[in-house]
């Protein structure tokens, strides 16, 4: 079975989606769309921005969003029998999958960039990258850490699992990881504590916008970061899609359970092979591949 899959944060490149706008009417008349929807030219920072304009949450979201869903829709032989998206790129694949339209999903990413955004200044906060410790382990320093929000976020693949909390935490969560055994304890460069409970009025921000936007029936399942599990329940996915701002993405275990369920080709849409690599190391067994 092929399986679709769409990257998030952290994949813009200057540049992205530029011979697609060049050589395909029809990707060139969804970016025209996309720049109508958004109120600005957001195809001039993605073809010539500088890579910090390209970073703004606000720019990077629509972007890499827009990107991704240009790429499969334009692509000959997009034929999704399973999708799964990494954060941000959950959305790309519920347009994939038609659960959303392209319009509908746009306006929702540009809510969650922005409210994304108004919650990490009213809360300074960051992630960081640990490499080399066990899920578990990761997940029992977190715990050990009381007086500070600090918790695990992104389960990428066996043996790199992001977290996320307030700076100080984080400090003291990197610091415990590698007296544990961790190979690395990266901060990285990022707004906020993204997939943590410092994302609550996010959260609430967004839920109130998917409420009042309009789902239809996928054509096929959506293995959401939340739970991991496929759903093609419209009040499922709108429940996992507002609560995944404040919990992890199980990426690790969405593939895990792709693969069990038939899934043998895994397709990235969008810029980079980020996730590409990831199936790698997840599921050495299957195909992986990227438009």
């Amino acid at each position: 079975m092929k399986a679709y899959i769409f990257p998030g944060q952290g994949a813009q490149f200057t540049g992205m989606g530029k011979d697609l706008y060049d050589i395909n009417p029809k990707a060139k008349a969804l970016f025209e769309q996309a720049n109508d929807i958004l109120g600005f030219r957001i195809t001039d920072v993605m073809f010539a921005g500088t890579a910090d304009e390209l970073k703004q949450t606000k720019v990077t979201q629509p972007a890499i969003f827009i990107h991704s869903v240009i790429t499969a829709l334009t692509n000959d032989t997009f034929s999704p029998q399973m999708v799964a998206g990494h954060s941000l790129g959950e959305f790309s694949s519920l347009v994939a999958n038609k659960t959303l339209s392209f319009e509908a999903a746009l306006r929702l990413v540009a809510k969650r960039a922005s409210a994304m955004q108004r919650a990490c200044e009213l809360n300074p906060s960051t992630m960081a990258a640990i490499l080399g410790l066990d899920d578990q382990k990761v997940e029992e320093v977190c715990a050990s850490i009381t007086d500070e929000v600090v918790v695990a976020a992104n389960y990428n693949c066996p043996g790199q699992l992001v977290i996320s909390g307030s700076m100080r935490g984080i400090e003291i969560a990197c610091e415990k990881m590698k007296a544990a055994g961790a190979k690395r304890a990266l901060p990285l460069q990022v707004g906020g504590a993204f997939h943590s409970p410092l994302m609550e009025p996010a959260r609430e921000e967004l839920a109130q916008a998917i409420e009042s936007t309009s789902f239809s029936a996928p054509i096929c399942p959506v293995y959401q970061n939340v739970n991991a599990r496929p759903s093609t329940d419209v009040q499922e996915i709108k429940r996992n899609l507002i609560d995944q701002l404040t919990s992890p993405v199980r990426w690790t275990q969405s593939v895990q359970n792709m693969v069990k369920d038939g899934g043998t080709t895994f397709i990235e849409c969008g810029p980079g092979k980020v996730l590409q690599g990831l199936v790698k190391k997840i599921a050495p067994q299957v195909e992986s591949m990227s438009i």
